[in-house]
């Protein structure tokens, strides 16, 4: 994946101080690759064509020293699916809830935010876009529809991606996590029975093809033993809203723009 400096349009923009509800973030491309990874939590020769991406930017807690936390992220792609390898220095991982449904942010997890069409917009309680959290047991949550008592659906989508890591043997024993995700687009959904069982409907991921523009941002949710997460560390500089930072989850305006290139520019 190479970085690609913002539109000249965007830089005007902010170098003239106009209001523009962009991040402060730059433009990514993925190489193709004719060979598909391993998902093991192996880095192996495959991922060196790819050049290494930052996970470094704040959205929640602290900035946490390089011991604490630091990641380093990769992304490649065929016709079937995007794969991505993180390179995490984690000194504590924490897991406290049994229930992948519960409080799955306050726990140690990486998460992949994707909007197939980069639309944008809003998405915490539809699929315009998703935010897949995958837990240390790789189980994979997101939010669907609001319930009748307008309360968050979380819901397992273990389906959409397969997971894998592994810590290096050598200190200061890295992970690395390495992931292999379907790409849907929003005629995802679903139908939740009166026994409170979820039906999807036939959705089917999309087929990749060069030049396809998505949406993307990655996050680490990291918690060294707290009642909820310490810090909250993101691929791409959110400019805040009211404050807040934290709106990945519920805006895929905030992604950055990742194109599907044959060969990097």
């Amino acid at each position: 994946m190479k970085t690609k400096k913002l539109n000249g349009f965007a830089n005007v923009l902010l170098l003239s101080g106009l209001p523009t509800l962009m991040n402060i973030s730059y433009a990514l491309e993925a190489k193709h690759s004719h060979v598909a990874p391993k998902i093991d939590g192996v880095m192996d020769t495959l991922w060196q064509a790819a050049p290494w991406q930052p996970l470094n930017q704040h959205i929640l807690g602290e900035m946490p020293s390089k011991e604490d936390f630091s990641g380093r992220f990769k992304v490649i792609w065929d016709e079937n699916k995007i794969y991505l390898l993180a390179e995490i220095q984690d000194d504590i991982l924490f897991d406290s809830h049994p229930n992948p449904l519960d409080a799955y942010w306050d726990d140690d997890c990486l998460e992949i935010f994707i909007d197939e069409d980069r639309s944008g917009g809003e998405h915490q309680f539809n699929f315009n876009a998703f935010a897949y959290h995958i837990a240390l047991d790789n189980q994979v949550v997101d939010i669907g529809y609001k319930t009748k008592d307008g309360q968050a659906d979380f819901m397992l989508l273990n389906e959409h991606l397969t997971s894998a890591w592994r810590r290096q043997v050598n200190p200061p024993h890295k992970l690395i996590w390495e992931v292999a995700l379907d790409v849907y687009d929003d005629s995802f959904a679903y139908l939740t029975t009166q026994e409170g069982i979820k039906k999807f409907n036939d959705a089917k991921p999309v087929t990749l093809t060069a030049n396809k523009e998505l949406g993307f941002m990655l996050a680490y949710c990291d918690n060294d033993g707290s009642e909820s997460r310490e810090n909250f560390i993101g691929s791409v500089a959110i400019k805040p809203k009211n404050g807040d930072k934290n709106l990945g989850y519920k805006d895929a305006g905030v992604f950055a723009q990742l194109t599907l290139v044959e060969h990097l520019h």
